[in-house]
């Protein structure tokens, strides 16, 4: 009987399956594609060049194909094994996008700090009397990545065509930070109205620094209340995992049961629910 459930249960999904799968598909290529795009965007940025074809694959592999291991791997009970399975397969399609987001954060943070040493040396080269471009040439060559690559892709831009102040804008935008933002506007307004650009760089490093000390004394003040908020959290798959292993049979009814099923997922959610708010709570923007 049970192998006949099964098999009805197949033709059912196939039968639905087949009756809507132009919308299926259609809505595929449009979530696909633009997860795609918007992955080989970010990592360009990156200056990281991957064919789309292979984030394509790697999206479907992480997704779908985790997604039918889990399913496969809890046969023959479809209940829970279907609905983890396309947990599983949402979390695999929409990890990607925040794990790309959270490395290009760091490295915007990475050339937000660099700036204080690059502004700083752009400084002394245009007291010594060097030019903008010379002086963004003269941090090409002496700092790291990622400002030297992004102060090389400006002097490239410079070399072919583009005015400094449009590489400038350009930079901007592949670097979204005020810091980054006000510096540009500096440079773009005192190069039209005239000013000391040497003067003004040291103001920026200056404000630079003291907001990074305001960060770096706010995430002090806030971490005892993240770590508190995570020792929280961690306690109830630590109280489960050591009843689970203390009395097996005690804990069998809520990975049996529906109503133990239930309960997992009431106990996931506020889980998710607890992390967003304390990450909410010891947010503070400087």
């Amino acid at each position: 009987m049970k192998l006949i459930g099964i098999l009805l249960f197949g033709i059912s999904c196939f039968l639905f399956a087949y009756h809507y799968s132009n919308r299926f598909f259609d809505w595929l290529r449009f979530q696909s594609l633009g997860t795609r795009d918007y992955i080989v965007e970010k990592l360009a940025m990156m200056f990281i060049e991957v064919p789309s074809e292979r984030i394509l694959i790697g999206l479907f592999l992480l997704s779908f194909g985790l997604g039918s291991i889990v399913f496969i791997s809890f046969l023959p009970n479809i209940i829970p094994g279907l609905p983890i399975a396309i947990v599983t397969t949402v979390i695999g399609w929409k990890a990607p996008k925040p794990v790309v987001d959270w490395y290009y954060l760091r490295r915007v943070n990475r050339f937000v700090l660099q700036m204080v040493d690059g502004l700083s040396l752009m400084s002394n080269g245009l007291k010594s009397g060097l030019s903008v471009v010379q002086s963004l040439a003269l941090v090409s060559q002496e700092m790291p990545n990622p400002i030297q690559q992004e102060f090389n892709l400006v002097l490239s831009e410079n070399k072919l065509g583009v005015s400094i102040e449009d590489a400038f804008l350009s930079l901007a935008k592949r670097i979204p930070a005020d810091d980054v933002e006000m510096f540009v506007t500096s440079v773009n307004i005192l190069r039209e109205t005239g000013g000391n650009l040497a003067e003004t760089f040291d103001t920026i490093v200056t404000t630079i620094r003291e907001r990074i000390k305001v960060e770096n004394k706010i995430a002090a003040l806030t971490a005892q209340g993240f770590y508190q908020g995570v020792l929280v959290m961690s306690l109830p798959p630590i109280l489960g995992f050591i009843l689970n292993q203390s009395d097996p049979d005690l804990m069998r009814p809520l990975f049996t049961t529906p109503l133990g099923w239930l309960c997992i997922l009431v106990i996931i959610v506020l889980e998710i629910a607890g992390f967003f708010v304390i990450m909410r709570v010891v947010k503070i923007d400087v």
